[in-house]
């Protein structure tokens, strides 16, 4: 019934999904097995992509080829770009989805994504041999051979969910849980563990006061995350706060005894930037009141999403404490909110291609290593189908450093650093902030994916051009003086010093009081006139700005990533002997013997290997 495939990929999340993209884009004969084809990509907690951080790592997913900035804009009913007020390394891009649209928008590109195949079955064991990758079995006996397999099985894998003192097995509510995989992954020595994550109760908007709550609304000019297609939101839908208060946690507490968070029936550990309301008034006891996001599912539906009232409690005291919060007096629930628990492996055992050091050409990606998060799921995805199909291709594999994407950054903290609560992605974990910026993703990553054969004809079209116009615009502005009879009323305008002398208009720029949207109205007709230009983005117009205003500090932070780019690039024997070297500390022979590590750059990241551990290992290799 079966030919054989290049890659399996198990799990259609947004892990699962844009590994199947990518592999089937490079040309692998993919196959995408999932327990339901009416549920891909869908966004099982709140119905919004990026945010800090995460922003940053969709720009780059779309700048590698990626679907998910193409889906977020095509589904988004309102768009924010966060910390504006902050420097442009903190900013980043957000979006409100339409869930329906969301998932809907993604089968569709998939469904015209060339080499790819779909089967709705649940996989509940590898055929492997000799310690290599060679198919799937399937629930149904289904036996199918591929070179490769990418598991994304997201939340699924032994899968139970928590209300109160009710438990049974599921990967979301609504769906089974998977089972078989993590037995027989276990049984060829991988570790695995169990974590936890949850979701809140979702609310009838037909029953809520928004009167009674702050209006969020969207930015004035909206953006869109993707490089290929501009900003097209027309139309938005507002958020909205609400608090808790003290009434609200005394009722919260009347469930405690009933939570099984706190009765000690979850065994995993949950996420520490996402906690359950019930763990928020525990941790933070002496605050009266928490915040809420009140967020709308979609364009034609009155459920709303409550970001921040996620909890296992049992249903009826969720329901009490939910009406004693100022506009939900009288609100009805579509669902509960509950918590999963489920198997993760820890994602030590991984090489930086997500590739698994025990089986040959079996990848891990998602939440299965560790992960929280759509974005994040979703990057591992890439790289895993991205990798799968260059080793199978007989090609070098494709990484990315820390100083190159936050999913470099990612990749580097799961499998040196390892995981003990679901990772989340924050821009305070990069080095290289003002490097990996959410305007300049393309600039670092669309020369990458076209490399690699997974950048369009039109992707480099755009990024070409835009690179172009960005450089004409960057030498016009170092290169081009400005009189004061043409400047000084502006500048005075924007409260700084006019100028007395001819000036160049990077030197302006430099100036916090005064920005390249204040400078382009008098600059804008003799710019075009030479270089022949009708239009400009203000995409581009950002970027340059960016460019000059931190272009110290830019190059600056370049300059330590080549520096460290040294003992980055010194590659370690995966086969040598830590516990020969007996300078080494033993917590350093443990954890080196262990982890792996494939540069010395890796192992000087790994927790309990000291200064002195890399020295020795540097004298030792005659660096």
């Amino acid at each position: 019934m079966f030919d054989k495939y290049d890659i399996i990929v198990v799990g259609a999340g947004h892990s699962g999904s844009e590994a199947a993209a990518a592999a089937a884009n490079m040309g692998s004969k993919t196959l995408l097995v999932t327990m339901n084809l009416q549920t891909i990509a869908q966004m099982s907690c709140n119905p919004a992509m990026g945010g800090i951080a995460k922003g940053q790592i969709v720009r780059e997913l779309d700048a590698l080829g990626g679907y998910s900035g193409l889906v977020t804009d095509r589904t988004m009913i309102q768009f924010r770009m966060l910390n504006k007020s902050k420097g442009p390394a903190m900013w980043s891009p957000r979006a409100q989805s339409d869930r329906m649209l969301f998932a809907l928008e993604w089968r569709k590109m998939l469904e015209a994504t060339p080499n790819l195949d779909f089967w709705q079955d649940t996989v509940v064991g590898l055929m492997i041999s000799n310690n290599k990758i060679k198919g799937v079995v399937t629930g149904m006996g289904m036996r199918i051979e591929s070179d490769a397999v990418i598991l994304t099985n997201g939340t699924f894998l032994n899968g139970l969910i928590h209300i109160g003192e009710k438990t049974f097995g599921g990967g979301r509510m609504g769906d089974k849980a998977s089972t078989g995989i993590t037995e027989q992954l276990t049984g060829l020595g991988f570790l695995a563990s169990r974590m936890k994550t949850g979701t809140p109760v979702r609310v009838d908007g037909r029953t809520i006061d928004f009167s009674r709550m702050e209006e969020q609304k969207g930015d004035e000019n909206p953006s869109s995350f993707s490089y290929l297609e501009p900003a097209h939101l027309a139309n938005q839908r507002s958020c909205y706060i609400t608090y808790t208060s003290k009434d609200v946690h005394n009722i919260l507490r009347e469930g405690f005894h009933l939570s099984p968070m706190f009765s000690g029936r979850i065994e995993g550990v949950g996420p520490r930037y996402c906690p359950s309301i019930e763990d928020k008034i525990e941790r933070f006891s002496g605050k009266d009141a928490h915040q809420l996001f009140v967020e709308p599912e979609g364009w034609n539906t009155v459920e709303y999403y409550i970001n921040g009232f996620s909890s296992s409690l049992p249903d009826y005291i969720q329901f009490k404490a939910l009406r004693e919060i100022s506009g939900f007096e009288k609100a009805k629930i579509f669902r509960p909110g509950y918590a999963i628990e489920y198997d993760y492996f820890p994602p030590e055992q991984l090489k930086y291609t997500l590739e698994t050091k025990l089986v040959e050409n079996l990848y891990f990606a998602g939440q299965i290593n560790g992960t929280t998060g759509y974005e994040e799921a979703a990057a591992q995805g890439l790289m895993a189908g991205i990798n799968a199909s260059l080793k199978l291709q007989e090609k070098e594999p494709f990484t990315l450093g820390r100083d190159e994407a936050y999913i470099g950054v990612l990749i580097d903290d799961l499998i040196t650093k390892g995981v003990d609560e679901p990772y989340r992605m924050f821009t305070s974990r990069a080095e290289y902030r003002i490097l990996l910026r959410q305007d300049n993703a393309d600039f670092r990553l669309t020369p990458r994916a076209a490399r690699i054969g997974l950048a369009s004809e039109e992707r480099i079209r755009i990024y070409e051009n835009k690179l172009g116009l960005t450089e004409k615009l960057k030498t016009y502005l170092k290169s081009t003086s400005i009189g004061p009879e043409f400047i000084n009323h502006l500048l005075i305008e924007r409260e700084t010093a006019p100028i007395g002398q001819k000036m160049k208009l990077a030197g302006l720029l430099l100036r916090p009081q005064v920005s390249i949207h204040n400078l382009w109205p008098i600059i804008e007709q003799d710019f075009k006139a030479r270089h022949g230009i009708d239009e400009l983005s203000s995409e581009v117009l950002e970027s340059v700005e960016i460019s000059v205003k931190y272009e110290g500090y830019i190059n600056k932070e370049a300059e330590l990533a080549d520096k460290l780019k040294r003992i980055e690039e010194v590659r370690l024997k995966p086969d040598f002997d830590y516990h020969s070297l007996q300078s080494l500390s033993w917590e350093a022979r443990e954890k080196l013997t262990r982890i792996k590590p494939e540069t010395l750059g890796q192992a000087s990241r790994i927790s309990g290997v000291s200064p002195s551990d890399i020295s020795v290992l540097a004298v030792f290799l005659g660096r």
